[in-house]
């Protein structure tokens, strides 16, 4: 028999509540940071109150909440973080967690989430509690951060940054291999000199191809012009994800690969076809030749 809500809430409570005498020692976690235990109790208290719904009593992402969502909540207790500001598989650093929470993950449940920069740095410190083999290691060591390189190509040459950045995606750096293609066959032809222009292109260059993760799931990578790119806010911001790549699911960083003007003119790229999302008209008029081969 399912759990009324009411026993649902009682069930928190009472969790909640013991959470208050749970922690009596100070936490040392990765890059030394120092946590006292009334700020443990406090993130804790925090996360009955607002994460559990999803991420459940012992963060596995099994909440009450949790069935049917896609993507499913994070399995906290992996210590594998998707959108941070670090190298592929690195330790993030308490301000990714703080733009991740205060942001949310568009196109998935997790929420923008508005509340006290005290309850904010609780919450952050508690959920490490649920990777110990990640966070309590000794002279465990946060991710090194990346430089942003300069744009080499600003509002002023957008158009040519696209241009290039359409070979690079298809080409350079093969990002075909788990996306879909948006080239056509001629295109392709063109850019590759070992492929004459009636050469055929693999069925599944037009297709998702869902990805082995480390979520205990298969990582659906996604099209550009219709899903929601889950921390994207603009051309910068999909530059770090090229350069960080994305962990526990298969997509890696791309900084050490491709050259800084490769990089930039990729998420020129990316961008305009994020931008078709919502403009229809240029979807259709993009993918129409695509469709008729």
């Amino acid at each position: 028999m399912k759990l009324s809500l009411i026993s649902i809430f009682a069930l928190l409570l009472l969790v909640a509540c013991d959470g208050t005498t749970k922690f009596k020692e100070s936490k040392i976690f990765a890059g030394a940071k120092v946590v006292e235990p009334s700020t443990l109790a406090l993130g804790q208290t925090t996360y009955m109150e607002y994460c559990i719904q999803c991420h459940g009593v012992d963060g596995k992402g099994k909440g009450p909440s949790s069935q049917g969502l896609l993507p499913p909540p994070r399995d906290l207790t992996q210590g594998l973080y998707k959108f941070p500001w670090v190298a592929y598989g690195e330790i993030p650093h308490d301000e990714d967690f703080v733009r991740i929470i205060r942001h949310g993950l568009k196109g998935s449940a997790m929420l923008a989430w508005d509340i006290s920069d005290e309850r904010l740095d609780a919450v952050i410190q508690y959920i490490k509690t649920f990777a110990p083999q990640v966070w309590e290691v000794k002279d465990a060591v946060l991710g090194a951060k990346l430089d942003l390189p300069a744009d080499p190509f600003g509002d002023t040459y957008r158009h040519q940054a696209i241009v290039k950045g359409k070979k690079v995606y298809h080409i350079t750096a093969a990002c075909t291999q788990c996306h879909r293609g948006y080239a056509t066959k001629a295109e392709v032809a063109e850019w590759n000199k070992e492929l004459s222009g009636t050469a055929e292109v693999d069925a599944a260059f037009y297709q998702l191809k869902p990805q082995d993760g480390e979520y205990n799931y298969k990582v659906l990578p996604p099209d550009f012009t219709y899903h929601e790119l889950r921390s994207i806010t603009d051309v910068p911001s999909i530059v770090q994800r090229l350069m960080y790549g994305v962990t526990g699911s298969g997509m890696p960083g791309w900084k050490d690969v491709v050259t800084d003007d490769e990089l930039w003119a990729l998420a020129y790229y990316v961008d305009s076809l994020r931008n078709l999302k919502t403009n229809l008209p240029e979807r259709k008029a993009l993918l129409a030749p695509i469709e008729k081969q």
